[in-house]
């Protein structure tokens, strides 16, 4: 009997965009040479070992069954908790969901407020995943440019020109991947109101935000205390060195909480229950290893962004916060792909095209200083021979 097979894939699935920061990885992975990985956005730390101590003990006493699928009550409260302490007046563990990373809080967070059709309103450039995931729901996903010359800072007229009848939420991620700006606290304010006054949700995503280089760091927290439509989606991967234990949370209103435990109910159940162990020490445990870790990513900066500003032809705004630097590399010939993947065939350092972040990262590489300091050092180099070469700078 003849069986039918399927022409195509869904639509959704045949559209999705490839992810840039993916594309350079896997093409690195085809190469033999002696590489600088500066591509993926992950600490080059282990992680503290009282949390892998957690648990190994975790597992070997038979904490490997499901939890509840809004998480652990435990690690839920300890969450509230400290949320509390940073201003927000969170009554319960009710208004945390635990997730699978920040990148799932945040596709919940759009699956449980935007329908199909509606906008999502993004200051670029922005975080890839956004654009995937807008695209997996079929929301239409506007870009508002936040240009160079203002610091790459967050305009609130911009944003709020763009607002529609159609904008179901805005995402605001501080500090910001790909270019470290740290946005202030009293243009968050106008923005959340500008949204509240839409009937729009803001969703910040701040899984940066314990590697602020600042002292004017907004306190989102705070600002989400007086908003009905604010949602928080963090993360333990940058603060903890975490990344492969996927633990993040999300907080909002008990309705969209709710609605992501049912959501975790049709995907993946709950969060793997020895990673909300893991995620608990964290939380309850020293702070020391990510104190540590803090300054030493601010003093790779500090190299980082002098290093690069000593290279002709080259600028780079100061990142107040992330691991990341953008440095502006349009004097050389060719797109962001392009630059980017002379970079890497013929010179050896792996970075990712600014184009990954949107149209505005026309021109510009995001590199991370998530590597040791030798490292960081080798990649200058060959980014300034590159340079003196293809400029003929003698």
């Amino acid at each position: 009997m003849d069986q039918h097979i399927p022409a195509s894939l869904s639509d959704n699935a045949a559209n999705l965009p490839e992810s840039g920061i993916r594309k350079m990885f896997n093409l690195a992975e085809e190469q033999d040479d002696d590489l600088v990985r500066l591509e993926l956005g992950e600490p080059d730390f282990d992680t503290p070992e009282h949390i892998v101590d957690a648990a190994y003990e975790a597992a070997q006493n038979g904490a490997t069954r499901y939890t509840h699928s809004a998480g652990m009550p435990k690690l839920r409260k300890a969450v509230a908790e400290m949320t509390q302490e940073s201003g927000r007046k969170t009554d319960s563990a009710s208004e945390v969901l635990i997730t699978t990373g920040a990148i799932e809080a945040i596709y919940f967070a759009l699956l449980t407020t935007t329908n199909p059709g509606e906008e999502v309103i993004v200051p670029t450039p922005a975080w890839s995943s956004y654009y995937t995931q807008a695209k997996a729901l079929g929301i239409n996903l506007t870009e508002v440019p936040m240009p160079e010359d203002e610091g790459f800072d967050i305009s609130p007229d911009r944003l709020s020109n763009a607002i529609t009848d159609e904008t179901s939420c805005v995402i605001i991620n501080t500090p910001c991947n790909p270019t470290g700006q740290v946005y202030g606290e009293e243009d968050l304010k106008e923005v959340v109101e500008i949204a509240n006054e839409n009937g729009s949700y803001v969703i910040f995503d701040i899984v940066y935000e314990n590697l602020s280089y600042t002292d004017k760091s907004p306190n989102i927290s705070a600002i989400a205390d007086d908003a009905n439509n604010v949602l928080l989606a963090h993360s333990f991967s940058k603060t903890y060195a975490m990344t492969g234990w996927r633990v993040g949370w999300l907080i909002g209103p008990e309705p969209i909480i709710d609605a992501g435990a049912k959501l975790h109910q049709a995907t993946t159940s709950c969060v793997s229950s020895v990673s909300q162990h893991a995620a608990l020490a964290a939380l309850n445990g020293p702070q020391t290893p990510s104190t540590e870790m803090y300054q030493a990513f601010q003093s790779r900066r500090d190299y980082f962004v002098k290093r690069v500003d000593s290279i002709p032809e080259i600028t780079c705004a100061n990142p107040q916060g992330t691991f990341y630097a953008f440095p502006n590399v349009s004097a050389l010939e060719g797109s962001s792909f392009e630059i980017a993947k002379r970079l890497l065939l013929e010179y050896g350092v792996v970075t990712v095209p600014g184009t990954s972040f949107g149209a505005a990262g026309s021109g510009y590489l995001r590199l991370s200083f998530a590597n040791s300091m030798e490292q960081l050092e080798l990649a200058l180099d060959r980014l300034e021979e590159m340079v003196y070469d293809e400029l003929k700078i003698s």
